[in-house]
């Protein structure tokens, strides 16, 4: 019997249908970074907010709380870049049920890492202690950030046309994204036993991506979109940048993908399509290029592959 993202209990689908009601009241939403206007400047504020999803309870399996803050933080901070925004602060919220000091002092530090890491300051956080909403040594956490970039300047997929290379950026495992499949698939044991792989930090890409938007994108706009594959992966997310009329083609033969997202696979049988719809499989963000360009961004990037190209057609993704 196969499993899909689904039978284990998350409804991508659902989360999208959710997202186009609420665009018919919030039209500027569903980006990967919010953008506001900075009234009598040339400045917008970019913001985002995100969690770590069910990675926290590899977490507590394994009781390591010093990685889960550096994923909190990715998580944000790569969104902003999907903008071009350089992140300027970071707030975090954690909520337990009855607070352990030194748990949270190390899911904190892991913040302030990912904080440093991502070139942002961590300004503030919330800590609320809830009797009974959670397990004991439970905790849930989300984060928030904000980030700066010039008007006119932002990366919003508009200027994507047929012909464009796709680049893709390895992963650091499966970063914050389909724990819930991995956790249906793999017993206790197996997630201890896999635990260096699934537990690595979410790779944060800010200061390498924001320097090649300053050698690639200084006179004009080379690096045309940007997608963090995160939720709804491959297909969802590099979707939510397209122009109407441009389908994007991803070659997954074009890079290795790592053994563990193949033993996720093979062990759950999960089908190809919902594979590349729930894990990144190697691959942590995507960058459509211009294809005179493509070579020297492939190379600016350590293991960088190009990894597919737009063309004509339908809006959408399609994986061969």
């Amino acid at each position: 019997m196969s499993i899909t993202y689904k039978s284990a209990g998350v409804n991508i689908d659902a989360g999208n249908d959710l997202v186009k009601r609420l665009k018919k009241k919030l039209p500027k939403i569903g980006g990967f970074g919010g953008l506001f206007p900075i009234n009598g400047t040339r400045y917008n504020l970019v913001s985002s907010t995100d969690g770590v999803g069910t990675k926290l309870k590899l977490a507590f399996l394994l009781n390591k709380h010093d990685t889960v803050g550096i994923d909190l933080v990715a998580m944000n901070v790569n969104d902003l870049i999907c903008v071009g925004a350089k992140p300027l602060f970071f707030l975090d919220y954690f909520a337990c049920g009855k607070l352990n000091v030194g748990q949270a002092e190390q899911v904190i530090k892991g913040i302030a890492k990912g904080c440093e890491l991502s070139g942002s300051s961590l300004i503030g956080g919330e800590t609320a202690e809830m009797p009974g909403f959670y397990k004991d040594g439970e905790y849930d956490l989300a984060g928030f950030s904000v980030g700066i970039i010039e008007k006119g300047k932002q990366i919003n997929g508009k200027k994507i046309k047929s012909g464009d290379v796709v680049i893709g950026l390895p992963s650091s495992g499966p970063h914050s994204n389909g724990y819930s499949l991995i956790r249906k698939v793999f017993s206790d044991a197996e997630l201890k036993r896999y635990s260096k792989q699934l537990l690595a930090p979410t790779k944060i890409y800010v200061k390498e991506v924001l320097a090649a938007l300053s050698k690639f994108n200084s006179n004009k706009q080379n690096i045309v979109g940007i997608a963090h594959i995160t939720g709804g992966s491959f297909y969802d997310k590099i979707e939510r940048i397209l122009p109407e009329s441009i389908r994007v083609v991803i070659e997954r033969n074009s890079w290795k993908v790592p053994e563990i997202f193949k033993l996720v696979q093979e062990k759950g049988k999960v089908p190809q399509d919902d594979i590349y719809r729930t894990l990144n499989m190697g691959i942590g963000m995507v960058l459509i290029v211009r294809p005179e360009i493509a070579l020297q961004v492939k190379k600016f990037f350590k293991g960088a592959k190009a990894i597919g190209y737009t063309k004509k057609g339908n809006r959408g993704v399609e994986i061969i």
